[in-house]
């Protein structure tokens, strides 16, 4: 029987680079080893003016090829996971189909979800390869949520970064799946948690809108700006993340002792830390890699696993689990 397996990830970031020395300019009560020891992060990259989710998608697909040796022309789907696509329509995944150049036989979608978006990737992916509609997806992540941020409000401007990854999915004959099984939640009602309020159908942007204020903390903002209740957001992570990992592995029938390594979407080291104690994770099983790009949303799981080592005997079992904006979460178990 055919099953899906992740092939090969690549990833590519802006040029632009914002340090935390940059930030402590801005914000002198927060210094530059402040904001390391709060997030983890120690730069973010910065996509440029003009420079969109499609670009960096484009250059990580691109590398993708080149590093894999990959054919365009085995693309059989390709998937588009952003919150920032170019255009309201057409659909940014047909954009770039063309763009790389793939065949015009192939399937091409985008769908709008952040740090939970590359799980959900990974099972449209199995579900188009093991019912037989396609035999190679390339999965792409990218996201450019700094293009959203107010440059006063370090909330969120010291934590997100952009970035993409392109990874590929495709059939093997093995006898067990290299991925799966998958757990998914949703809370709508923590959706004014982390959110942009305007720019959509439900609220357009107006004179009013652009009006800044600032909150208790200090942080300046517009509605049309990225908002974050950080505090809202950590009680749901600590409430749904642990219940996740213990689903997840009761649904594969394993403990934390069968799993190599564990890699959650990269928030910040806090909320990292934190939930590998909840969740009694081994620190040399926990992956932690975003001090050099901050918070990519839909692309922190990929990126982080390129750091694993790449063992000769044998794939890692890795477990994953995106958790975010939406309120979203999910989480799956692959062999890579």
């Amino acid at each position: 029987m055919t099953k899906a397996k992740v092939a090969a990830i690549a990833t590519h970031f802006p040029a632009d680079i914002v340090s935390n020395e940059d930030l402590a300019a801005v914000f002198p009560e927060w210094t530059a080893d402040k904001i390391l020891a709060k997030t983890g992060i120690a730069e973010r990259r910065i996509s440029a003016p003009g420079e969109t989710a499609s670009d960096l998608a484009a250059l990580a697909a691109e590398k993708l090829f080149e590093s894999h040796h990959i054919d365009r022309e085995s693309i059989d789907f390709l998937l588009l996971c952003t919150q920032s696509p170019d255009f309201i329509l057409p659909t940014t995944a047909c954009v770039l189909q063309e763009r790389l150049g793939l065949r015009q036989d192939v399937g091409a979608l985008d769908f709008n979800l952040g740090c939970s978006g590359f799980v959900y990737g990974l099972s449209l992916a199995k579900g188009l390869i093991e019912t037989g509609s396609a035999r190679r997806v390339l999965l792409l992540t990218a996201d450019t949520y700094t293009k959203l941020i107010h440059p006063k409000d370090k909330s969120v401007r010291t934590i997100f970064g952009d970035g993409a990854a392109a990874t590929l999915v495709e059939a093997d004959r093995g006898d067990a799946s290299a991925i799966g099984p998958f757990i998914f939640g949703t809370n709508g009602k923590g959706a004014k948690d982390l959110i942009v309020k305007t720019g959509g159908a439900r609220s357009e942007r107006t004179e009013a809108s652009a009006t800044e204020y600032s909150d208790e903390s200090g942080n300046t903002r517009t509605d049309d700006n990225l908002f974050m209740d950080g505090g809202a957001v950590m009680a749901f992570t600590l409430r749904a993340v642990p219940d996740a990992v213990r689903r997840l592995l009761e649904k594969a029938e394993l403990t934390i002792d069968d799993i190599d390594h564990v890699v959650f979407h990269q928030a910040n080291t806090f909320i990292l830390e934190t939930l590998r104690k909840k969740c009694q994770i081994p620190e040399d099983k926990f992956v932690v890699h975003m001090s050099h790009c901050g918070n990519t949303v839909s692309s922190t799981i990929p990126i982080a696993l390129t750091s694993l080592p790449q063992p000769a005997d044998r794939p890692r079992r890795v477990m994953v689990v995106g958790f975010g904006v939406g309120l979203s979460w999910a989480g799956t178990i692959i062999d890579y």
